[in-house]
Protein backbone atom coordinates (compact mmCIF):
# COMPACT_ATOMS: atom_id res chain seq x y z
CA UNK A 1 0.00 0.00 0.00
CA UNK A 2 1.35 3.62 -1.00
CA UNK A 3 1.89 6.43 1.37
CA UNK A 4 2.92 4.64 4.24
CA UNK A 5 3.21 7.30 7.47
CA UNK A 6 6.75 7.25 8.75
CA UNK A 7 5.97 6.52 11.91
CA UNK A 8 3.18 4.84 14.34
CA UNK A 9 2.51 6.46 17.84
CA UNK A 10 2.35 2.88 19.32
CA UNK A 11 3.30 -0.22 17.62
CA UNK A 12 0.64 -2.57 19.73
CA UNK A 13 -2.36 -0.15 18.76
CA UNK A 14 -1.07 -0.57 14.76
CA UNK A 15 -0.68 -4.16 14.99
CA UNK A 16 -4.14 -4.78 17.08
CA UNK A 17 -5.68 -2.79 14.28
CA UNK A 18 -4.10 -5.27 11.55
CA UNK A 19 -5.03 -8.20 13.26
CA UNK A 20 -8.93 -7.00 12.95
CA UNK A 21 -7.84 -6.23 9.50
CA UNK A 22 -6.27 -9.54 8.96
CA UNK A 23 -9.59 -11.27 10.80
CA UNK A 24 -11.21 -10.16 7.35
CA UNK A 25 -8.64 -11.29 4.98
CA UNK A 26 -7.48 -14.20 5.76
CA UNK A 27 -10.38 -16.26 8.21
CA UNK A 28 -13.33 -17.77 7.09
CA UNK A 29 -16.76 -16.48 6.98
CA UNK A 30 -18.73 -15.33 8.86
CA UNK A 31 -16.24 -13.00 10.37
CA UNK A 32 -16.77 -11.68 14.62
CA UNK A 33 -15.96 -8.01 13.48
CA UNK A 34 -15.71 -6.43 10.22
CA UNK A 35 -13.19 -3.59 10.73
CA UNK A 36 -10.68 -2.72 7.97
CA UNK A 37 -10.46 1.06 9.40
CA UNK A 38 -7.36 0.96 11.21
CA UNK A 39 -6.05 -0.75 7.98
CA UNK A 40 -6.33 2.46 6.03
CA UNK A 41 -4.80 4.56 8.46
CA UNK A 42 -1.34 2.52 9.13
CA UNK A 43 -1.29 1.95 5.19
CA UNK A 44 1.46 -0.54 6.18
CA UNK A 45 3.79 -2.21 3.17
CA UNK A 46 2.49 -4.79 0.84
CA UNK A 47 3.16 -8.56 2.25
CA UNK A 48 2.43 -6.88 5.67
CA UNK A 49 0.45 -10.26 6.08
CA UNK A 50 3.62 -12.25 6.06
CA UNK A 51 5.10 -10.25 9.08
CA UNK A 52 5.79 -12.82 11.56
CA UNK A 53 3.37 -10.81 14.02
CA UNK A 54 0.67 -11.36 11.71
CA UNK A 55 1.42 -14.72 10.15
CA UNK A 56 1.91 -16.43 13.16
CA UNK A 57 -0.39 -14.75 15.58
CA UNK A 58 -3.62 -16.53 14.79
CA UNK A 59 -5.36 -17.21 18.31
CA UNK A 60 -3.86 -13.50 19.59
CA UNK A 61 -5.66 -12.22 16.53
CA UNK A 62 -8.70 -14.56 17.28
CA UNK A 63 -8.59 -12.71 20.97
CA UNK A 64 -8.52 -9.18 19.39
CA UNK A 65 -11.68 -9.81 17.19
CA UNK A 66 -13.75 -11.52 19.93
CA UNK A 67 -12.96 -9.23 22.93
CA UNK A 68 -13.42 -5.68 20.02
CA UNK A 69 -17.21 -7.64 19.15
CA UNK A 70 -17.86 -8.24 22.51
CA UNK A 71 -17.47 -4.77 23.82
CA UNK A 72 -19.05 -3.66 21.10
CA UNK A 73 -22.39 -5.67 21.41
CA UNK A 74 -22.07 -4.58 24.94
CA UNK A 75 -21.77 -0.88 23.99
CA UNK A 76 -24.85 -0.87 21.67
CA UNK A 77 -27.06 -3.21 24.13
CA UNK A 78 -26.52 -0.22 26.49
CA UNK A 79 -27.24 2.69 24.04
CA UNK A 80 -30.48 0.49 23.53
CA UNK A 81 -31.43 0.74 27.47
CA UNK A 82 -30.33 4.70 27.49
CA UNK A 83 -26.40 5.77 27.59
CA UNK A 84 -25.73 8.61 25.75
CA UNK A 85 -21.79 8.84 26.45
CA UNK A 86 -19.42 6.61 25.47
CA UNK A 87 -15.78 6.49 26.87
CA UNK A 88 -12.94 3.98 25.60
CA UNK A 89 -10.00 3.86 27.58
CA UNK A 90 -6.99 3.01 25.92
CA UNK A 91 -8.95 3.82 22.51
CA UNK A 92 -5.84 3.08 20.61
CA UNK A 93 -6.79 2.87 16.68
CA UNK A 94 -10.46 1.60 17.67
CA UNK A 95 -12.84 2.33 15.13
CA UNK A 96 -16.11 1.77 16.19
CA UNK A 97 -16.99 5.74 15.72
CA UNK A 98 -15.85 5.55 11.62
CA UNK A 99 -18.02 1.80 11.43
CA UNK A 100 -21.43 3.14 14.00
CA UNK A 101 -22.04 7.00 11.97
CA UNK A 102 -25.75 6.68 12.44
CA UNK A 103 -25.91 5.03 15.75
CA UNK A 104 -23.68 7.85 17.52
CA UNK A 105 -25.41 10.40 15.79
CA UNK A 106 -27.11 11.07 19.77
CA UNK A 107 -23.94 9.87 21.15
CA UNK A 108 -20.92 11.41 22.78
CA UNK A 109 -18.43 9.55 22.28
CA UNK A 110 -14.73 10.17 24.44
CA UNK A 111 -11.58 7.94 22.84
CA UNK A 112 -8.93 8.17 26.12
CA UNK A 113 -5.02 7.65 24.75
CA UNK A 114 -1.53 8.91 24.66
CA UNK A 115 -1.01 12.23 23.16
CA UNK A 116 0.78 11.07 20.43
CA UNK A 117 -1.60 8.57 19.67
CA UNK A 118 -4.40 10.08 19.30
CA UNK A 119 -2.89 12.75 17.54
CA UNK A 120 -1.61 11.00 14.86
CA UNK A 121 -5.04 8.84 14.46
CA UNK A 122 -6.82 11.92 14.37
CA UNK A 123 -4.48 13.20 11.38
CA UNK A 124 -5.24 9.74 9.61
CA UNK A 125 -9.05 10.49 9.61
CA UNK A 126 -8.56 13.25 8.37
CA UNK A 127 -6.33 12.10 5.81
CA UNK A 128 -8.48 9.10 4.49
CA UNK A 129 -11.84 10.62 4.67
CA UNK A 130 -13.31 10.30 7.57
CA UNK A 131 -15.48 13.27 9.41
CA UNK A 132 -14.50 14.13 13.12
CA UNK A 133 -18.19 14.78 14.28
CA UNK A 134 -18.96 17.56 17.19
CA UNK A 135 -19.91 14.54 19.51
CA UNK A 136 -16.50 12.51 18.67
CA UNK A 137 -13.70 13.50 21.54
CA UNK A 138 -9.92 13.00 21.60
CA UNK A 139 -8.88 12.93 25.27
CA UNK A 140 -5.04 13.00 25.73
CA UNK A 141 -4.04 11.77 28.85
CA UNK A 142 -0.82 9.61 30.21
CA UNK A 143 -2.57 7.24 32.64
CA UNK A 144 0.06 7.29 35.29
CA UNK A 145 1.07 10.83 35.60
CA UNK A 146 -2.26 13.00 34.94
CA UNK A 147 -5.98 12.15 35.71
CA UNK A 148 -8.03 10.77 33.16
CA UNK A 149 -11.08 11.61 34.71
CA UNK A 150 -9.90 15.28 35.11
CA UNK A 151 -9.34 15.31 31.59
CA UNK A 152 -12.50 13.90 30.49
CA UNK A 153 -14.12 16.34 32.61
CA UNK A 154 -12.59 19.18 30.76
CA UNK A 155 -13.57 17.82 27.47
CA UNK A 156 -16.83 18.45 28.08
CA UNK A 157 -18.17 14.96 29.94
CA UNK A 158 -21.21 15.15 31.59
CA UNK A 159 -21.49 12.88 35.07
CA UNK A 160 -25.29 13.17 34.74
CA UNK A 161 -25.63 11.14 31.94
CA UNK A 162 -25.68 7.43 31.84
CA UNK A 163 -22.89 6.24 30.11
CA UNK A 164 -20.80 3.34 29.17
CA UNK A 165 -16.99 2.74 29.44
CA UNK A 166 -14.98 0.15 27.90
CA UNK A 167 -11.31 -0.50 29.11
CA UNK A 168 -8.76 -3.07 26.67
CA UNK A 169 -5.09 -2.82 26.82
CA UNK A 170 -4.40 -0.98 29.21
CA UNK A 171 -4.41 -2.07 32.75
CA UNK A 172 -1.65 -4.70 31.89
CA UNK A 173 0.46 -1.35 31.65
CA UNK A 174 -0.22 -0.05 34.90
CA UNK A 175 0.13 -0.34 38.81
CA UNK A 176 -2.30 -2.11 40.90
CA UNK A 177 -2.07 1.95 42.24
CA UNK A 178 -3.77 3.33 39.17
CA UNK A 179 -6.15 0.90 38.52
CA UNK A 180 -7.71 1.16 41.97
CA UNK A 181 -7.59 5.01 41.34
CA UNK A 182 -9.14 4.43 38.00
CA UNK A 183 -11.92 2.01 38.98
CA UNK A 184 -12.74 4.41 42.18
CA UNK A 185 -13.06 7.18 39.44
CA UNK A 186 -15.88 5.07 37.46
CA UNK A 187 -18.06 4.98 40.57
CA UNK A 188 -18.58 8.57 39.87
CA UNK A 189 -20.07 7.89 36.94
CA UNK A 190 -24.02 8.48 36.83
CA UNK A 191 -25.84 5.12 38.79
CA UNK A 192 -26.84 2.36 36.37
CA UNK A 193 -23.92 3.21 34.24
CA UNK A 194 -21.99 0.22 33.02
CA UNK A 195 -18.14 -0.93 32.70
CA UNK A 196 -16.36 -3.08 30.98
CA UNK A 197 -12.82 -3.76 31.92
CA UNK A 198 -10.13 -6.07 30.33
CA UNK A 199 -7.31 -7.78 33.44
CA UNK A 200 -4.41 -10.24 31.98
CA UNK A 201 -4.15 -13.29 34.23
CA UNK A 202 -0.72 -14.23 35.19
CA UNK A 203 1.25 -16.76 32.96
CA UNK A 204 0.71 -19.89 34.67
CA UNK A 205 -3.05 -19.41 34.80
CA UNK A 206 -2.77 -19.87 30.76
CA UNK A 207 -3.62 -22.51 28.53
CA UNK A 208 -0.42 -24.26 27.64
CA UNK A 209 -0.17 -23.73 24.56
CA UNK A 210 -0.55 -19.92 24.88
CA UNK A 211 2.54 -19.87 27.63
CA UNK A 212 5.23 -19.86 25.35
CA UNK A 213 3.53 -16.86 23.35
CA UNK A 214 2.91 -14.73 26.23
CA UNK A 215 6.63 -14.93 27.60
CA UNK A 216 7.58 -13.96 24.06
CA UNK A 217 5.83 -10.57 24.15
CA UNK A 218 6.38 -10.22 28.00
CA UNK A 219 10.41 -10.04 27.12
CA UNK A 220 9.35 -8.07 24.42
CA UNK A 221 7.27 -5.41 26.18
CA UNK A 222 10.31 -5.28 28.50
CA UNK A 223 12.95 -5.00 25.79
CA UNK A 224 10.66 -1.83 23.74
CA UNK A 225 10.39 -0.18 27.32
CA UNK A 226 6.48 -0.97 27.96
CA UNK A 227 7.26 -3.76 30.69
CA UNK A 228 3.81 -5.85 31.47
CA UNK A 229 3.17 -4.72 34.94
CA UNK A 230 -0.33 -5.97 36.03
CA UNK A 231 -1.49 -9.77 36.11
CA UNK A 232 -4.44 -10.98 38.04
CA UNK A 233 -6.50 -13.52 38.89
CA UNK A 234 -10.27 -14.20 38.95
CA UNK A 235 -10.52 -13.52 42.57
CA UNK A 236 -8.21 -10.91 42.67
CA UNK A 237 -10.29 -9.32 40.25
CA UNK A 238 -13.59 -9.91 42.03
CA UNK A 239 -12.12 -8.37 44.97
CA UNK A 240 -11.22 -5.11 43.50
CA UNK A 241 -14.66 -5.13 42.28
CA UNK A 242 -16.15 -5.59 45.29
CA UNK A 243 -13.20 -3.05 47.33
CA UNK A 244 -14.59 -0.60 44.95
CA UNK A 245 -18.13 -1.35 45.30
CA UNK A 246 -19.30 -2.09 42.24
CA UNK A 247 -22.60 -3.81 41.36
CA UNK A 248 -24.11 -6.84 39.20
CA UNK A 249 -20.51 -7.77 38.57
CA UNK A 250 -19.63 -10.22 35.96
CA UNK A 251 -16.41 -11.89 34.86
CA UNK A 252 -16.56 -13.14 31.54
CA UNK A 253 -13.38 -15.66 30.61
CA UNK A 254 -12.19 -16.54 27.10
CA UNK A 255 -14.52 -19.43 27.64
CA UNK A 256 -17.16 -16.87 27.57
CA UNK A 257 -15.79 -15.50 24.57
CA UNK A 258 -15.47 -18.65 22.37
CA UNK A 259 -18.93 -20.16 23.64
CA UNK A 260 -20.68 -16.21 22.47
CA UNK A 261 -18.95 -16.32 19.07
CA UNK A 262 -16.27 -18.83 17.81
CA UNK A 263 -18.94 -22.35 18.47
CA UNK A 264 -18.90 -24.33 15.15
CA UNK A 265 -16.03 -22.34 12.98
CA UNK A 266 -15.09 -23.82 10.06
CA UNK A 267 -11.60 -22.69 10.11
CA UNK A 268 -10.91 -23.55 13.33
CA UNK A 269 -10.48 -19.74 14.73
CA UNK A 270 -10.34 -19.69 18.72
CA UNK A 271 -8.95 -16.99 20.96
CA UNK A 272 -5.83 -17.61 23.53
CA UNK A 273 -6.06 -18.07 26.79
CA UNK A 274 -5.31 -15.32 29.35
CA UNK A 275 -7.88 -12.32 28.85
CA UNK A 276 -10.86 -11.31 31.23
CA UNK A 277 -13.32 -9.23 31.92
CA UNK A 278 -14.83 -7.49 34.81
CA UNK A 279 -18.42 -6.44 33.42
CA UNK A 280 -20.42 -4.11 36.41
CA UNK A 281 -22.39 -1.45 36.86
CA UNK A 282 -22.11 1.43 39.39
Amino acid sequence: MKDQPRELPDNTAARTALWRALHVQEDAVPHILVDEVGLRLVAPEDGWQERPDMKYTKRLRASIVGRSRFVEDLAKEQFEQGAKQYVLLGAGLDSFAQRNTALLSDIDLYEIDQAETLTWKKKRLIENGYEISANFHFVPVNFEESSWWDTLLDKGFDIHKKTFVSCTGVTLYLSKEAIMDTLQKMTLLMPQSSIAIAFYLPLEQLEEEDQGMQEMAIKGAEAAGTPFVSFFSVEEVKQLAEEIGLNDVRIISTGDIRNAYFKGRSDGLTPASGEIFLVAKV
